[in-house]
């Protein structure tokens, strides 16, 4: 399994605009819809990357308990569902049946929402605060599929009750580390090469 690091896009850049369709209800998600929430975070997720089915129930209970906090939740995929069928929309369905994800699972077919948010790899976090600026990009743990550690989303965690308390972030914030977004032929971003 290939590992790619993330770009770790600059803190304080605003979070982009999104519109993307949720298959498990069919209704598209608008940024704007979480503009009262206290926190707004975005994970890029894949159907089929180990590093992802590794967190994937520690994700699902974190949202359970964050969303309860104030945090605004949603999981995009973005990977080429030609040669990744496994990470098809209708699998995503599957996906948030089978872990009980509560936050929209979206789907980017057109890529574009997770290159402006600089994603390489999944599962790739961004944390923005109230005025959604980032405050945190980085992994959920020290977890990896090939370590005896714990799924606990420790850094995340933390990330998020700073944001909540309207502290910020530690300065120093680890890559999270996955597996590479599969782009589409002649769409991958230059920083990706």
């Amino acid at each position: 399994m290939v590992q790619t690091a993330s770009t770790m896009m600059p803190l304080g850049s605003e979070a982009p605009d999104f519109a993307l369709p949720e298959p498990a209800t069919g209704r598209t998600v608008r940024r704007d819809d979480f503009e009262d929430a206290s926190a707004l975070l975005v994970m890029v997720l894949s159907n089929h990357c180990p590093f992802v089915k590794h967190v994937a129930d520690g994700l699902a209970a974190f949202a359970r308990e964050y969303a309860e906090k104030g945090v605004a939740i949603v999981g995009i995929n973005a990977n080429d569902v030609e040669k990744y069928p496994a990470d098809s929309p209708e699998k995503m369905i599957d996906e948030v049946r089978s872990r009980g994800y509560v936050f929209p699972y979206l789907f980017d077919d057109s890529q574009d929402v997770v290159k402006s948010l600089g994603a390489a790899c999944t599962p790739d976090f961004f944390l923005f605060d109230r005025d959604r600026r980032l405050a945190y990009r980085g992994q959920f743990d020290a977890s990896r599929p090939s370590l005896d550690v714990p799924v606990t989303g420790a850094d995340l965690r933390d990330a998020c009750d700073a944001v909540l308390s309207g502290q910020a972030p530690a300065d120093e914030q680890t890559p999270s580390i996955g597996c590479n977004i599969k782009w589409k032929p002649g769409n991958a971003p230059s920083w990706f090469a």
